[in-house]
């Protein structure tokens, strides 16, 4: 394996999917309130984002979110590697925990990708705003900042807060109400509280992936001290906690979906119910932590295919 194969293999390709869902979905909410008085629907997303400034804004948007899931996976990496948590990994092989990249490498990898995710980030906030808007610029200038530290401190350092159950929070609000909210937020410059609805429900789902890799590692992770919420629950409960998760966010989604209905499309987010509901049928089956491992791809797409529905459902 070469050094750059090394650590495109570190930046978890599969994970980049679920990231950018909040993305698609944001921006599709978005299109749908700036022309809901019209109709065409996805026609006048497609017009909508013919405006170049929307355009770079849904490109560097989606690049700004991959580099921060990418700098999220690095330091994930480096930080279980140098503590010992992915020596005797099930899943995914860890480029530091298998020694294929030294600590002090992925430890530059980190950095530069820090300047990077800030960089795209700040280009963003530009486009987004402006001049004319410079309160709403230094917000969201402070949340990639906390998006960047947040990143690196889940896994690095002392405190480390995904080993002490903090996990899920961070998950469910950056990638569920920060993506879906903000994203929305850069192109209409306010909040409309009906989405919170949909980005609760991405969040929740994002959040069920990370309990299925914790419920995935639940033997690792208590040989070296990972208190994840699914250590602490231990394995039974984590079950009834992964249910939920899920559960409560196809319920908010079918509540979304009633509330905003203005079409028969609408419902087009019920299809990705069906491979949501065989998923927690599957889990129920499960006894041995491995076996969890082929469902992470399972639910992450299908979350992916619900996020992408739900916008699309809201522009026909």
């Amino acid at each position: 394996m070469t050094k750059t194969q090394a650590y495109i293999k570190a930046s978890r390709l599969r994970t980049l999917p679920l990231s950018v869902s909040g993305i698609i979905l944001g921006s599709c909410l978005a299109g749908f309130e700036v022309h809901a008085p019209t109709t065409g629907g996805l026609f006048n997303c497609f017009g909508y984002f013919n405006y170049a400034s929307n355009y770079i804004i849904f490109i560097l948007a989606f690049l700004t979110t991959i580099a921060f899931q990418v700098l999220s996976n690095f330091a994930n990496d480096y930080g279980d590697g140098i503590k010992g948590t992915d020596d005797n990994r099930i899943g995914e092989q860890r480029m530091v925990g298998s020694g294929i990249i030294t600590s002090a490498d992925m430890k530059r990898a980190v950095i530069v990708t820090s300047i990077i995710s800030l960089g795209l980030a700040i280009a963003l906030i530009y486009v987004s705003f402006g001049a004319e808007n410079f309160l709403y610029s230094i917000l969201f200038f402070a949340i990639g900042v906390i998006s960047i530290a947040a990143a690196i401190k889940y896994t690095v350092g002392n405190n480390a807060y995904g080993y002490s159950g903090f996990g899920d929070v961070f998950v469910f609000v950056f990638f569920g109400l920060v993506s879906v909210i903000g994203t929305y937020f850069l192109y209409t410059k306010h909040i409309n509280w009906l989405i919170l609805l949909p980005a609760a429900s991405i969040g929740l789902l994002s959040t069920a992936v990370l309990n299925l890799n914790n419920m995935r590692d639940i033997e690792t992770d208590a040989a070296t001290n990972k208190n994840t919420l699914a250590l602490k629950f231990g394995a039974k409960k984590a079950k009834v906690y992964h249910y939920a998760l899920v559960s409560i966010a196809l319920k908010l989604a079918l509540i979304f979906m009633l509330v905003s209905f203005n079409s028969m499309w609408s419902f087009l987010g019920l299809i990705a119910f069906i491979p949501l509901v065989l998923h927690l049928k599957r889990i129920t089956t499960i006894s041995i932590p491995k076996n969890f491992d082929p469902e992470l791809k399972k639910l992450a797409l299908s979350t992916v295919l619900l996020a992408i529905l739900l916008g699309v459902g809201s522009l026909l």
